[in-house]
């Protein structure tokens, strides 16, 4: 049946939008208090906890591609990433605090593919937040049963031959794909290629892109 009426207006001439008010869950009630105590002890300010939040927010993937073309261009800082992806990035000023934060390199043989199965866990410390079909129950689940038909869905045609290992996030473990440099690209400096570095590249969902 076609949609044969309209929304109505509001005074700005806008649609009204129904309002999302709920009751506030045990964990948004926990958050709450915990915040509180923190301030009524003087264990933190609410500016510092309001600075806090727009840094995270301010996060984004160009902080993850500054990385990747970092590794392309440094074979000693991609060993160093390879090993400990946490300093490495610690090393380029990005704060990834506690978080065992794992690379893990696609070659010509060997593709790879993130997940949390559970829930949403994501390297948001050098992604910023993650994209809302990184969430859903189909992702989650069909990332892990038939990987290579996500793939495909995603644009990503794969050989045969072309292992494909898919990496569960957990809460204490996180994990970035360290994408194939694009061939052709040696004349690019570090922040030309930067610019290539796609964030599904980095969860495995994509491949770089070519040219600028």
């Amino acid at each position: 049946m076609p949609h044969d009426h309209h929304d109505p207006l509001s005074p700005s001439g806008h649609p009204y939008r129904q309002d999302n008010d709920e009751p506030l869950s045990y964990w948004q009630m926990m958050e709450i208090a915990v915040r509180e105590l923190m301030i009524e002890k003087g264990h933190l300010t609410a500016n510092e906890i309001a600075t806090q939040i727009d840094a995270m927010d301010a996060r984004s993937p160009a902080d993850g591609a500054a990385v990747v073309a970092r590794a392309w261009v440094d074979p000693a800082f991609k060993a160093r990433l390879l090993d400990n992806a946490g300093a490495a990035s610690t090393e380029m000023g990005f704060d990834i605090g506690p978080l065992n934060l794992i690379a893990v390199e696609n070659t010509d043989k060997i593709h790879n593919l993130i997940v949390c199965t559970l829930c949403s866990c994501y390297p948001r410390n050098l992604l910023g937040l993650p994209p809302d079909w990184y969430k859903t129950r189909a992702y989650r689940s069909r990332a892990v049963s038939e990987p290579r038909a996500v793939l495909r869905e995603f644009g990503v045609e794969l050989a045969e031959y072309v292992t494909v290992r898919v990496h569960d996030s957990t809460a204490d473990m996180r994990y970035i794909v360290l994408p194939a440099r694009p061939a052709g690209t040696e004349d690019l400096t570090e922040a030309e290629l930067a610019q290539l570095v796609t964030r599904d590249s980095m969860i495995g969902t994509g491949v770089p892109r070519r040219t600028l």
